[in-house]
């Protein structure tokens, strides 16, 4: 019979202080053998085109069909290195069997080329619908003809009437909201409805209901993902984006690369019900990562042992549609000082880790700055030592059939069972927000008389599984320790 599958654990391959140094293709290219062996088998990196500058991390777009190979914006390379090393990396990740999934920002464009004149009205930023001026006259910065590129791969040339909204009046050096006037203009309604409508985020917002626009972006999907080879795409920022495009999107892309080409999408929003609606338009066809949970992680964190453990999975993604979700701890935007700081505190991080690494739902995703550390005015140690030993146990251990011991607001368990097709598989996990704990587990009678470790080192002990395949698992406070067969 053949070996079951690895368990698949994505890594995002960057955080928001990555030095500007161009080097970031090349230290993925370096890694990559090494990354596979620890237990990724999927990493996201980050947005590949050029930016408005060259220190932009690549969310302020500016031209998406440059990968680092035209003089644009003062550079050639980006942030994080030329087009040839880029392929270069996605070419490394594929010899050593890691899948890439390249970040994409369709939500807006920034830095364009020249202004144009036309008509807008100012809307209140705090409420969208609501209009604060009669109809006038701006100069925008919307009009993108990449002198550059020259045409090469697209000769799109993008106009106002591409946007429906922008935050800059160059004429009159004012910022606001300003939602462009013509035929068929306005802020879609199939947005999420912070604001009143939260279809404008930043810059010259694209307008998905030109059809021009849809036809472009999906031409520039398919021309990427074959430049590039990569395996799938993190979608930026949907909650803004029409979802009536994502969905035709995400069945353009599919059906020119096939069903197995990956999507997941950032869909920032923490109540379930509103997340549900956003699947319902794109029938189920993509992964979220699940932002529920990541906020459950953080007040979990900050309440450490008042968070009652047992409702950790309650109104998750994880736990309602555990086939949509990417689970994940912190991100690039969670991290301190950024727009959406919700930071996990470092006492709860192996906690958190362990309850998306070791569980059977969800497609776990490590992130770069607790792995290797993160930089900026709020530096943190990366947590190698404490990850690698919870990656081994998902790679090797985590497999079977799981039964919970969610009996204990502060301490909680789970087994996992083992395959039989995965020699030594199986595990037993336990954890505690409070004082230290211990929990009758059965592991199976087929196990009795086995020896058991903590493979995390906090607990030294030895445990003997009795005849009845149970045992007592204990667990120090404020931590987790996960139990394994020890083998030689």
């Amino acid at each position: 019979m053949a070996d079951l599958p690895e368990n698949r654990t994505m890594m995002q391959f960057f955080e928001w202080h990555l030095p500007n140094d161009g080097e970031h293709w090349k230290r993925l290219a370096e890694r990559a053998e090494e990354l596979k062996s620890k237990g990724f088998d999927s990493i996201w990196i980050p947005p590949a085109a050029k930016a408005i500058s060259q220190d932009d991390n690549g969310y302020a777009t500016y031209d998406v069909y440059d990968l680092g190979e035209f003089d644009q914006k003062d550079t050639v390379r980006t942030k994080y290195g030329t087009k040839e090393e880029l392929l270069e990396a996605v070419e490394a990740c594929h010899e050593h069997g890691l899948q890439v999934y390249a970040d994409v920002v369709m939500n807006h464009k920034a830095g364009a080329d020249e202004t144009e004149t036309f008509e807008v009205i100012k809307v209140d930023p705090d409420n969208r619908e609501e209009e604060i001026s009669e109809p006038f006259e701006i100069e925008g910065w919307t009009y993108f003809n990449f002198p550059g590129r020259d045409g090469k791969h697209s000769d799109f040339v993008w106009h106002h009437h591409h946007f429906n909204g922008t935050d800059y009046d160059a004429a009159n050096d004012e910022e606001g909201i300003f939602r462009i006037l013509g035929d068929h203009k306005e802020f879609t309604d199939h947005v999420v409805d912070e604001f009143g409508n939260y279809d404008f985020l930043m810059f010259a917002n694209i307008d998905y209901q030109h059809p021009e626009v849809k036809e472009e972006m999906i031409h520039w999907a398919s021309w990427f993902a074959e430049e590039t080879g990569v395996d799938g795409f993190r979608l930026d920022a949907i909650k803004h984006i029409n979802h009536l495009f994502i969905a035709d999107f995400i069945g353009a892309v599919k059906e020119a690369h096939g069903d197995d080409f990956y999507i997941v999408g950032e869909f920032w929003q923490p109540e379930l019900e509103i997340i549900e609606t956003f699947l319902e338009y794109v029938d189920y066809g993509m992964n979220l990562f699940d932002v529920t949970l990541h906020y459950k992680f953080f007040e979990a964190s900050n309440q450490g042992p008042d968070f009652d453990l047992t409702t950790i999975f309650e109104d998750t993604l994880v736990g309602t549609h555990p086939l949509q979700a990417v689970t994940f701890v912190d991100n690039h935007d969670s991290q301190p000082n950024e727009s959406l700081e919700s930071w996990v505190d470092d006492w709860f991080k192996p906690l958190a880790y362990a309850l998306i690494l070791l569980r059977e739902d969800g497609y776990p995703c490590v992130f770069y700055g607790d792995y290797y550390g993160i930089d900026g005015e709020a530096p943190q140690d990366g947590k190698q030592e404490m990850l690698d030993p919870l990656l081994h146990a998902r790679s090797h251990f985590s497999y079977g059939p799981q039964e919970d011991y969610f009996d204990h607001p502060n301490t909680i368990g789970w087994v996992r069972f083992g395959e039989e097709e995965k020699p030594n598989s199986g595990c037993a996990v336990i954890m505690s927000n409070g004082e230290p704990g211990a929990k009758v587990m059965h592991v199976g009678e087929h196990r009795a008389g086995e020896t058991w470790h903590d493979m995390t080192g906090t607990m030294d002990n030895k445990i003997t599984i009795g005849d009845d395949g149970n045992a007592e698992f204990p667990v120090e406070g404020g931590s987790v320790s996960v139990y394994v067969q020890e083998t030689e």
